[in-house]
């Protein structure tokens, strides 16, 4: 049987379209949710503000990573590498962060 694709209409407003820089990601999981919150922080700024939660379900969460991943493998081929800042000072750890930064 063959699969019908569904073509779909993304409506994007004038609000959603500007977009939000966002360098701070927090990411914590239930059995059945993934709940993204996205920050920006400034530097000498002791507080973050949340600017956008975004919730999934574990699966959908799967499918983003996916598509991510393809599209940074895209990215790179075109302009080369992503390079990774680690450095040890306390700076260094103000934005996404993976469980690799942590060992």
């Amino acid at each position: 049987m063959q699969e019908m694709k569904q073509q779909i209409n993304i409506e994007l407003d004038e609000k959603a379209a500007e977009g939000v820089y966002v360098n701070l990601a927090m990411i914590v999981h239930s059995p059945t949710e993934i709940v993204i919150d996205f920050a920006r922080i400034m530097p000498r700024m002791p507080k973050a503000k949340v600017l956008s939660r975004i919730i999934m379900t574990p699966m959908h969460a799967k499918l983003l990573h996916e598509a991510l991943e393809d599209n940074l493998k895209k990215f790179e081929k075109q302009y080369g590498e992503i390079k990774l800042y680690r450095g040890n000072d306390s700076s260094s750890n103000i934005g996404f962060e993976s469980q690799k930064d942590k060992k």
